[in-house]
């Protein structure tokens, strides 16, 4: 494992961990649905991003397959390092490839959170996020389940997925909200809760940070980064890949940038 982490360091669920994450969606197959095309090779993705790189912010989702992803990462990183957060969410239903539907009944949450275990070998979720709020379902029974499997021990902190400020603001009067993961790039700038994490000190974690590469032009990662970094200390993005190369560009990019 190289001895500093990659963009620099942040505090998210109770540890200090590197603030490039690695985004986990792609190492399925096509839809994000079902097996990678190539196991062993995200098999080894997850692990040189980790042991070769440094990344010890690993993001995740039981509907990423679904499932195939939390197997996957067990697969390769269990038992996991200390220093290792592996984050995952909750309540989106995969009726079919390409096809989300999010589902916060409470029996539903907690039959994924029992389940996220199993496959990822672990004894808790150290993080994990609501993937989506299910507007058919009070948001305090959301998670008031989470905040139940929390008192429980089977959830260390929980965080927030593709929210607007009304909602962290509700969510906020049930727990504390450890992190918020919404959708940010170059290509996509304006989220007013970037200055709003910042000032409540809540990491915000952007996902598609590079727009399925679209958002650096002429391959030009670091530019795409650097501008995120550059947004705050309290952002960690979670740019996904299944290819080693892509990854070395990444971890490579932000070495550029000169974060680390």
């Amino acid at each position: 494992m190289t001895s500093s982490l990659p963009g620099g360091s942040i505090r998210i669920a109770g540890k200090s961990v590197s603030r490039l994450g690695l985004g986990t969606m792609r190492l399925t197959g096509a839809g994000t649905w079902g097996d990678p095309d190539d196991r062993d090779q995200a098999l080894s993705v997850l692990r040189q991003a980790v042991h070769t790189y440094g990344i010890t912010h690993i993001d995740t989702a039981d509907a990423y397959g679904p499932h195939t992803v939390e197997e996957l990462i067990a697969n390769a990183l269990h038992p996991y390092p200390d220093e290792l957060l592996v984050a995952t969410k909750v309540g989106l239903l995969r009726p079919a490839p390409n096809v989300w539907a999010p589902h916060g009944h409470p029996a539903y949450l907690r039959a994924c959170v029992e389940a996220s275990l199993r496959r990822l070998k672990a004894e808790r979720l150290e993080l994990c996020y609501l993937h989506r709020i299910d507007p058919e379902v009070p948001l305090a029974d959301q998670l008031g389940t989470l905040l139940a499997l929390q008192h429980e021990g089977k959830i260390g902190h929980i965080g927030l997925s593709k929210v607007t400020p009304e909602d962290l603001a509700l969510a906020q009067k049930e727990t504390a909200v450890a992190a918020v993961q919404n959708a940010l790039s170059i290509h996509d700038r304006h989220d007013p809760l970037v200055d709003l994490c910042r000032k409540l000190e809540i990491p915000y974690v952007p996902y598609r940070p590079l727009d399925a590469g679209a958002a650096a032009p002429g391959g030009n990662v670091a530019t795409a980064l650097a501008w995120l970094l550059a947004r705050g200390p309290h952002i960690a993005p979670i740019p996904g890949t299944g290819n080693p190369r892509h990854l070395q560009a990444i971890a490579e990019a932000v070495d550029e940038g000169g974060w680390t």
